[in-house]
């Protein structure tokens, strides 16, 4: 998920929906005119209907979009580092991915949190079929990476733990302020932000597994004491 380059230089279509979506997220799509959108890219708003119907196809574009962007992404990141490793590699790819996501769009981030009712309903549920099978991605490498979500009674626990690294990674635009450029974020460089994230989510992974593990333990009574790290899957399997 590479950086969207500056809007001049893309094609009339993609700076649509560049502006649209930073405008929709300052000032939400109800707020937000045709013809608005067309001054900030230079033409007339009814110039906009030879690249799309409306705004309601404008949203749908931006919405439905980056979830296909999101699994299509992750499903290529998680083929590419199966093929170089394990499952501790997956999950890395994939949290790689989501934290690019989080830093460099942030507008969409907003986007779907504030204006996915207004979508029509046949798209919303394209949304949501496509979100639940970036989430399943996610659960299926969580319980594979850590033994100690593998079992069906951890499955909840794993979905949980998926939920909560979404929120933690998505919620980054929300504590910013709205002038820092995209490449700085709260006062650390780009670089220095993203490996914060990645070693926050796999904390939270990592705290999920020692949770379950310490759970069975207790429901067998066993001390945890007795327990190595590697039995109780705190570490990803095989490492």
């Amino acid at each position: 998920m590479s950086n969207v380059p500056a809007a001049s230089a893309l094609p009339r279509r993609d700076q649509i929906r560049k502006e649209a979506a930073r405008l929709f997220a300052a000032r939400g799509f109800l707020g937000v005119g045709v013809d608005e959108i067309g001054k900030a890219v230079g033409i007339s708003g009814p110039g906009l209907y030879r690249h799309f119907a409306g705004k309601d196809a404008m949203l749908a574009d931006l919405l439905v979009g980056i979830s296909e962007r999101l699994l299509d992404e992750g499903r290529r990141r998680a083929g590419d580092a199966t093929a170089g490793g394990g499952a501790e590699g997956v999950l890395n790819a994939l949290i790689s991915g989501h934290v690019e996501f989080a830093l460099d769009d942030r507008d969409l981030i907003t986007l779907h949190d504030r204006e996915l009712l207004h979508l029509k309903e046949e798209d919303r549920r394209r949304v949501r079929r496509l979100q639940r099978g970036y989430v399943e991605l996610w659960v299926d490498v969580v319980r594979e990476a850590f033994p100690a979500l593998a079992g069906p009674d951890e499955e909840p626990v794993a979905r949980a733990a998926v939920h909560a690294v979404f929120g933690l990674l998505n919620s980054t635009p929300h504590s910013l302020g709205p002038n820092l450029p995209q490449g700085e974020r709260a006062g650390l460089p780009r670089d220095g932000m993203a490996a914060l994230l990645h070693s926050l989510a796999q904390g939270a992974f990592s705290a999920a597994a020692q949770a379950a593990a310490s759970s069975a333990a207790g429901a067998v009574g066993l001390p945890h004491e007795t327990t190595t790290a590697a039995e109780e899957g705190l570490g990803p399997a095989g490492g």
